[in-house]
């Protein structure tokens, strides 16, 4: 690199940092394009729209609400990931969507649920089911429930399995938007019998959605392979969000809207203060330490980590990406990340220095070695969170959304940013070795030797797991401290006399709740622009009930006809528990055979996996012996550890495979693993340590919630470190030595 570029370099560097801090804390024009301020929160954070429905008619059965809630949960997605939808009493649904204030417009927006209709046109007598009244509208000339009655009504959204935006090409020769429609086996059958009568009367069939005509096709043709369009659409985001709505399916109950409410932050208004304070002192500590241990490479690794985190908060700005606890851990997880390849570039330079290369020798030695470990363990982890993202649902969405991110950020920070500076800065005089650290000779550590004691430590904190859990069980009732996330509760309203602020619940409500049902997680949603409260509580037997009452009464001079509670159901339905096992299980697939292409070798994809099985566990156990609430963050804490434990475990797999690749004695496989984790050991245990500090500074200063998120999180990013040092490289060998033999002895045999 030339002087001048160097120079270029640097000014560029400072103007980004510069636009960043403006653009974060400042923005741009009235609205403040681009502004931390426009992130996104969800309803544990800043609060939102609570939509409350009802079902018409008849108590509808248990499955038909679970089916409802499921498919409204996928529905309300469209506006945030982090939007729940949970049922309250026998008939009732409610809606939380975070990021949002103002209800009327989602209420228009999200419109009759399930109301998609196919009407055909003449009824059995032969009279008109709908009438022409303008361009391109019609009007029902009956009710849909005299139309059912009549079975003039042919299909419904249940029976759309599928249903896309496209382009076809009209009789005219352009280019017409349409959304394409897929049936079911059973709506395949219906649509083929409707289209042969209509065809055969010369009719149409009228396609119906939340209370209008979207399209009245003639029908041209018996269809009998289940596929339809729907013309008339005026642009392909119409088509879009009309495929999208359908796609979710006809819903088996039909619902009103009963009430609508903009309502407050779940955690109080001191989780975002503490939350940033935190983030920035963790931060800080983080780059003291790197400046402190690479000297002037951490300066740079300083800078980039900058650039890194006001890039992460335009992003997340940009990508309408809505922030939460479980938003948090994967920002939490991205910057781990992003200090770990600069901690493996750093030490790959130091190692280099060592070993007698010159300074500019050295830099593009590090950053050329380096590279492997940083793109396998950084891929891996992001296949994880396509694949989550993909897949899962809610919370889990969220969660891959700002890891995915992070992800790409902290490569780009730590590949490209970091690269140029240190190249920039070598350039402008600084070459003395002494600004860049040696790499101290360590004695090689015989991990291998004490395996067996690693495998057993191991396995008596696997089997803590299901003892506790039994224990818990025998005792409480539950394996697992369930919070009203997973498993419903008791959700109260109540009228106070006076507007009460977030932080006077928080500090004069929430303890009083907290002492009379002995919940340390319950959820206090304020009403903007009135008195009312919602508190989320543990279901409360009709004891815990009037107790409560009679509290809010005696301590805030509540009048008791202004309070009302109803049971609600968890907000994490079995079909979103579902989602997420089911997309960790194909996300880890995914990344095991990606281990096993980049590493040829399955064992090296075997013991990584069996590493992250294992921290999973260990987390797990502590969850169940310290009686940890498991919730949302539950589930954001269990794929955290899920990408932090594979990202450890390939720098090692990579330091292995590289030696064996220079080692032309094969036989001394032991050595080899041993020294691999000796050379990887300074890189974990900063990595770890680094991680640790984000997590720990979020553990001191959050409110209550956040320390029950946090814990197990610094929990599960020491195990990572273990097992990733002690576990995988052990396991890796026993299969490359140990089941080796038994196999070709067995062959010999044979």
């Amino acid at each position: 690199m030339k002087k001048n570029r160097a120079i270029l370099v640097m000014v560029l560097t400072v103007v980004l940092i510069g636009l960043l801090s403006f653009t974060s804390i400042v923005g741009f024009g009235p609205d403040r394009l681009g502004s931390a301020r426009n992130i996104i929160l969800g309803l544990d954070l800043a609060g939102g729209v609570s939509i409350t429905y009802q079902a018409v008619g008849d108590t509808p059965s248990s499955e038909d609400m679970a089916d409802t809630i499921y498919k409204l949960q996928r529905r309300v997605e469209q506006y945030s990931t982090e939007a729940t939808v949970y049922q309250e009493g026998d008939n009732r649904i409610n809606i939380e969507i975070p990021g949002v204030s103002d209800a009327n417009k989602i209420l228009e927006e999200l419109g009759t649920p399930g109301s998609l209709y196919f009407i055909a046109q003449t009824d059995s007598e032969g009279n008109q089911n709908y009438s022409y009244i303008g361009p391109d509208e019609w009007s029902l000339n009956k009710s849909i429930e005299e139309l059912q009655a009549d079975g003039s009504i042919v299909l419904t959204g249940t029976d759309v399995e599928n249903a896309k935006a496209g382009q076809v090409t009209n009789n005219m020769n352009n280019t017409e938007v349409v959304v394409e429609l897929k049936m079911t086996e059973e709506g395949t059958k219906k649509f083929a019998e409707a289209t042969k009568k209509a065809y055969a009367a010369g009719e149409s069939i009228g396609i119906y959605y939340d209370g209008k005509f979207i399209s009245v096709p003639n029908v041209n043709a018996e269809i009998t392979d289940g596929n339809a369009q729907i013309t008339g659409m005026k642009d392909f985001q119409e088509a879009e969000a009309i495929a999208s709505t359908i796609r979710i399916g006809g819903l088996q109950v039909e619902l009103e809207e009963i009430r609508s409410n903009v309502v407050g932050a779940q955690l109080g208004e001191e989780a975002i203060s503490t939350s940033l304070k935190a983030g920035a002192i963790g931060l800080a500590i983080v780059i003291i330490f790197m400046i402190a241990v690479y000297l002037l490479p951490g300066l740079v690794a300083g800078i980039a980590l900058i650039i890194y985190t006001g890039l992460m908060l335009v992003m997340l700005n940009a990508f309408d990406i809505t922030l939460t606890l479980p938003g948090i851990a994967g920002i939490i997880l991205s910057i781990g990340m992003a200090v770990d390849a600069n901690v493996i570039i750093y030490a790959r330079i130091k190692e280099e220095i060592a070993a007698g290369s010159n300074v500019k020798t050295a830099i593009r030695t590090g950053y050329q070695k380096a590279f492997s470990a940083i793109i396998d363990g950084n891929i891996t982890t992001l296949i994880a969170a396509i694949v989550l993202g993909l897949k899962g649902s809610g919370s889990v969405k969220g969660f891959a959304s700002t890891l995915a991110l992070g992800i790409v950020l902290s490569m780009f920070t730590a590949l490209v940013i970091s690269r140029l500076l240190m190249t920039a800065l070598y350039t402008l005089g600084l070459r003395d070795a002494k600004y860049y650290g040696k790499a101290k000779e360590h004695k090689t550590i015989n991990f291998l030797g004490k395996k067996n004691i690693f495998f057993a430590v191991s396995l008596l904190l696997i089997v803590c797991a299901p003892v506790f859990m039994a224990i818990n069980a025998g005792t409480t009732g539950e394996a697992l401290n369930y919070s009203l996330e997973f498993k419903g509760g008791t959700s109260t309203n109540v009228v106070f006399n006076e507007d009460l602020s977030i932080a006077q619940l928080d500090a004069e409500v929430k303890p009083v709740v907290e002492k009379i049902t002995k919940d340390a997680n319950i959820q206090l949603t304020k009403v903007a622009n009135s008195n009312e409260v919602n508190i989320k509580t543990r279901e409360l037997n009709l004891d815990e009930r009037e107790a409560l009452n009679k509290a809010l009464v005696e301590n805030f001079g509540v009048d008791d006809a202004k309070i009302s509670a109803e049971n609600i159901s968890s907000t994490v339905s079995s079909e979103m528990r579902s989602d997420a096992i089911i997309a960790v299980v194909i996300a880890t697939l995914c990344m095991l055979v990606y281990i096993w292409f980049r590493f040829k070798d399955v064992r090296f994809a075997a013991s990584a996996v069996l590493a992250l099985i294992h921290d999973v566990l260990v987390v797990l156990a502590f969850y169940a012996v310290a009686k940890i609430s498991v919730g949302n963050t539950f589930i954001a804490c269990m794929l955290t550890i899920v990408g932090y434990s594979i990202n450890a475990t390939i720098v090692i797999f990579d330091r292995i495979r590289e030696n064996l690749g220079e080692s032309r004695n094969k036989e001394k496989i032991a050595e080899i693993v041993n020294l691999s984790i000796t050379q990887t050991l300074t890189r974990s245990i900063y990595t770890s340590f680094t991680t640790f500090i984000m997590v720990a500074v979020l553990f001191v200063m959050g409110v209550s919630a956040i320390r029950e998120f946090a814990l197990p999180l610094m929990v599960g990013i020491v195990c990572g470190a273990y097992s990733s040092v002690c576990i995988t490289g052990a396991l890796w060998y026993v299969m490359k030595t140990k089941v080796n033999k038994k196999v070709k002895l067995q062959k010999k045999d044979n």
